[in-house]
């Protein structure tokens, strides 16, 4: 287990190494969305115009409102990247999953969708016409001082796993806790984005209560963010991120003028785990 944390936008000591590069998994969509976000801000798309992969709006990519199914519902896929298989082209992928078959009307219901998210990374690429590395390095980490941070390509760059980076369609950054940290920290301490894209960031569609296992008491998820109440009656907001072998969960929570903010790298699949730690963790900080 590694982990960082910041205290009221210090970073704190830490008990474990943190330096090392490690898979940000699903966080990586936060990092997509505050780019997507940038390009509202400066005027170049509009959160509610519909994107050209279908009748949704980047808005609905970005809550998983867009009625896309997700590739993780086909067995083929866990099948083929049980067996270290080249990934598919992601022509091949959108085809498997029948994805232009929408599931429901945009906007009218919730499907966890990294399909989605690979439409916001074509969005980023098309409008900015810079590769997706250099797009999120442009518009979203270096603005926030966050060095380090890389989409991984290979499996050499997804250190200690027998994994191609490529199954993850939208991209998969991997960089140093303390990046993920950071970024998470000044992001939504309004360093990037106006206060007005901040608040739809984090205006969240409720999903439910209580999940078994996690210390969610009630989930929502926002704009690439999720937020809810945790059983250690805070409200956080962040993104959890799971992928063979490893968890991250990122999260922060502001109470008053006091702040936390905590990423935590986890081995094995337990996601419960992972956010558990970070609760307490960021109790203990704001309790400091």
């Amino acid at each position: 287990m590694a982990f960082s944390l910041i205290c009221n936008g210090s970073p704190l000591p830490h008990e474990e190494p943190h330096n090392a590069a490690v898979p940000w998994w699903s966080f990586t969509k936060t990092v997509l969305s505050a780019a997507s976000l940038t390009l509202v801000r400066d005027g170049l798309v509009g959160l509610d115009e519909a994107v050209p992969e279908g009748p949704f709006t980047l808005r609905h990519l970005l809550r998983h409102e867009a009625g896309l199914a997700d590739y993780g519902e086909l067995p083929d896929y866990h099948a083929a990247v049980a067996r270290h298989e080249a990934p598919w082209p992601a022509g091949e992928m959108l085809q498997r999953l029948d994805a232009s078959r929408l599931r429901y009307e945009p906007g009218t219901g919730w499907r966890y969708s990294n399909v989605g998210y690979l439409y916001v990374a074509r969005l980023i690429e098309r409008v900015t016409g810079l590769a997706l590395q250099d797009a999120l390095v442009q518009r979203a980490l270096a603005p926030l001082g966050v060095a380090g941070a890389r989409l991984a390509k290979t499996p050499a760059d997804v250190a200690g796993l027998a994994y191609h980076p490529g199954w993850v369609y939208h991209g998969l950054l991997v960089g140093p806790l303390s990046g993920a940290a950071l970024f998470l920290d000044r992001l939504l301490a309004g360093q990037l984005l106006p206060d007005a894209l901040l608040r739809e960031m984090q205006t969240a569609r409720h999903l439910g209560g209580a999940i078994p296992g996690r210390p969610w008491t009630s989930a929502g998820y926002g704009l690439g963010l999720m937020q809810g109440t945790v059983d250690a009656g805070l409200t956080v907001a962040g993104h959890t991120g799971v992928g063979p072998g490893s968890v991250v969960a990122v999260y922060r929570c502001a109470q008053g003028a006091r702040s936390a903010t905590c990423a935590v790298f986890h081995a094995g699949p337990d996601e419960g785990r992972a956010e558990r730690d970070v609760v307490d963790r960021l109790s203990r900080c704001l309790a400091r």
